[in-house]
């Protein structure tokens, strides 16, 4: 297997991504969406969960596909982000036909950054704003690190961010993640400037440093975050163009979790809302039932890259309360 052309979810036929971000806020919103609905689930493992629009991504639900897919900060706040979303999708004429009415489905997800000395003092709420901001902007290049949802990110000791990563399989499908990296947990071997996800890593996609980071840590992380519980949640998007149905796009997601798992320890913490969407965009039927296992560990692949990629990606910026992992270099 091998990174598509820009080595994001958008090398993914059909997938598009926009960011938007506030220095002063220290908080941002990507949106992933598409020219065409989309397939698309859920898989929550985390134990602090934020998200909207979640239940109809289930098999047997009536709506079969969705317009978009809102990442954010800003905790419960920044759930409002998918609203921004749908007026923009409504004003081009998109959405779920309900009798007359045309209704934008966009679900959504939020990680905990009220705690990283942005500027939270607002009086009206930003994220509306900003989730229209991120879909205006989306297309096919975008940025990673400090950017977005990733904007004011955090992991237990360094900056966290936006990341992506992409795979082309062998049977011709391609795969790509698309994660916001704010985790309880370090992405990073204790003791050593080396990646959990090293072993993963294509080319010097984030350092080249090898696969020195395959020893697995055996204490928990120091926390650097200030304060208890200063904020975490990592939530992320894994895509393909291989047509799969909803219960097809869960599997997806599921298993991706496999490349959280890889990439941050401790994962899946009760102080983390960890969850990833499946994403199908149906445009490559899919082979059978074989290719389906394939797509799923490329999934994982791809999330553990793009977490990594995440952090490495981060830039310094005015009253951050970590340090970036280029700092240290």
């Amino acid at each position: 297997m091998r990174p598509g052309a820009r080595n994001l979810v958008t090398d993914v036929p059909g997938v598009l991504v926009g960011n938007a971000g506030d220095a002063r806020l220290k908080s941002g919103v990507t949106v992933l969406t598409s020219d065409a609905p989309f397939v698309a689930a859920v898989d929550v493992r985390g134990g602090a969960p934020g998200t909207r629009e979640t239940d109809l991504l289930a098999p047997g639900r009536l709506v079969a596909a969705v317009d978009a897919l809102v990442l954010a900060g800003g905790s419960a706040f920044g759930l409002e982000a998918a609203g921004g979303v749908m007026d923009a999708l409504r004003a081009q004429g998109r959405g779920f036909r309900a009798g007359p009415a045309l209704v934008p489905i966009v679900p959504a997800a939020i990680l905990f950054d009220l705690a990283n000395g942005g500027e939270k003092g607002w009086t009206a709420n930003p994220y509306p704003a900003l989730g229209a901001a991120a879909f205006a902007a989306a297309g096919e290049d975008f940025a990673i690190g400090t950017a977005g949802a990733g904007t004011g990110a955090m992991t237990a000791t360094l900056m966290g961010g936006l990341g992506s990563a992409s795979l082309v399989t062998e049977a011709g499908a391609t795969v790509g993640a698309l994660v916001a990296v704010n985790a309880f947990g370090s992405v990073c071997v204790p003791g050593e400037r080396a990646f959990l996800a090293g072993a993963w890593e294509i080319g010097a996609e984030f350092g080249g440093l090898g696969a020195s980071a395959t020893r697995v840590p055996h204490v928990a992380p120091a926390p650097g975050k200030p304060g208890p519980l200063a904020g975490n949640t990592t939530i992320g998007v894994v895509a393909t163009d291989a047509a799969l149905d909803k219960a097809g796009a869960r599997r997806l997601a599921e298993v991706a979790h496999d490349g959280m798992a890889r990439a941050i320890w401790p994962a899946h913490t009760a102080f983390d809302g960890d969850l990833v969407f499946g994403v199908s965009t149906g445009r490559r039927p899919l082979a059978g039932d074989m290719e389906e296992v394939g797509l799923g560990q490329a999934a994982a692949h791809c999330l553990a890259r793009a977490i990594a990629r995440a952090v490495w990606a981060a830039r310094p910026a005015a009253g951050n309360l970590l340090p970036c992992w280029c700092e240290g270099e």
